[in-house]
């Protein structure tokens, strides 16, 4: 009983350990910051896209190329270059990110929505140490038409269809 009491409390003094890990890499992408552009033609109906993403640990910004990429295509677009033309963002309408705050944050949360519209094409293509923080490249392929259905069905943006 004293053992198991005793292993108890030495697991619930760990907990803030990684439960500190987590937010911290939370906080370290809690801000899309990142740098997009065309890597290059997809196929009919997607985007082929690379992505940078910082920070201070480079497994964290791995995994944020994917989020980061959809967040790109959404409320950034692209500069053209590789054989690409530059593409606008799918919502054009300033403020539309804070408006919809509620939809976006459970649309980007871990494993959210957004993972049903991004793929890797490749493993990182660049890891660059940037003073204290990493700066990982890699390039996604993003399905731009089936997201733009998405946004249309939750009323974010209007149809392509609906006239002027």
């Amino acid at each position: 009983m004293r053992k198991s009491l005793i292993f108890m409390m030495a697991v619930l003094m760990c907990m803030p350990m990684f439960a500190g890990s987590k937010s911290k890499a939370k906080k370290d992408t809690e801000h899309f910051r990142y740098e997009i552009e065309c890597a290059g033609n997809g196929t009919q109906g997607t985007y082929l896209i690379k992505v940078w993403s910082y920070s201070k640990n480079k497994n964290v910004a791995t995994d944020q190329c994917k989020k980061n990429a959809v967040h790109g295509v959404i409320f950034k677009g692209f500069t053209g270059g590789n054989g690409c033309v530059a593409q606008r963002p799918l919502v054009q309408r300033a403020g539309a990110e804070m408006e919809y705050k509620e939809y976006f944050d459970l649309f980007f949360s871990d494993k959210g929505e957004y993972y049903k519209y991004v793929s890797v094409t490749s493993a990182p293509t660049e890891i660059v140490k940037v003073g204290k923080e990493y700066k990982v490249g890699m390039i996604v392929a993003v399905q731009k038409d089936e997201l733009r259905r998405a946004l249309e069905q939750a009323g974010i943006i209007r149809g392509l269809n609906s006239g002027f």
